[in-house]
């Protein structure tokens, strides 16, 4: 697929599942990038400095807007619909897409967590991946430690294929990971 046929596919309508709605980012989405970034575990996977002052925020929101211009993916905030506010993100990166494969991955504020939104978020976003021409599968790399990611893949409809052994860098270690993954049925 090549790059104008990729920017055509923002959803004309929010993806959303149970709680929450998926949109695009916007400024006064900061607070939580701020809020998310002193999780030490968030910066180490992306782009989102540790610690993020307001300006570095906003630096990360802007390159979430823009994903999906450049062509790597789609990056959404995570609306809440209890507290009508942005409690995370989550993002189809479709750098394998020529292959019918995406990659999908999410995070919620430590303020949000525990009420299931990361499940409704991946719900939300496998259903848009649906609605693009070509793909037919769709992946999630989890640290075999991190149980509530686990729970959320599982919550969500994903099955879990197998453990890819020191697959991937991490903070500059070698880290093992779970293969979950949906297939468009």
């Amino acid at each position: 697929m090549n790059l104008p046929e990729l920017t055509d596919l923002w959803p004309a309508i929010d993806p959303a599942f149970g709680n929450v709605t998926l949109r695009a980012f916007r400024p006064e989405d900061a607070p939580m990038a701020m809020e998310l970034s002193r999780d030490p575990y968030v910066p180490a996977m992306g782009t989102l400095p540790l610690n993020a002052a307001d300006d570095q925020a906003q630096q990360w929101i802007h390159r979430q807007q823009t994903r999906h211009t450049a062509g790597t993916g789609f990056s959404f905030a995570i609306v809440d619909h209890t507290e009508g506010r942005c409690a995370g993100f989550t993002g189809l990166w479709v750098r394998e897409l020529p292959a019918g494969r995406a990659t999908i991955g999410y995070g919620i504020a430590p303020s949000c967590r525990g009420r299931h939104l990361a499940a409704d978020a991946l719900r939300a976003v496998t259903s848009f991946a649906w609605t693009i021409p070509g793909l037919h599968r769709t992946e999630l790399y989890i640290e075999p430690w991190n149980t509530a990611s686990i729970r959320t893949a599982e919550r969500a409809g994903y099955l879990r294929e197998g453990l890819l052994r020191s697959y991937q860098e991490i903070a500059g270690r070698r880290r093992d990971m779970l293969l979950y993954s949906a297939v468009r049925n």
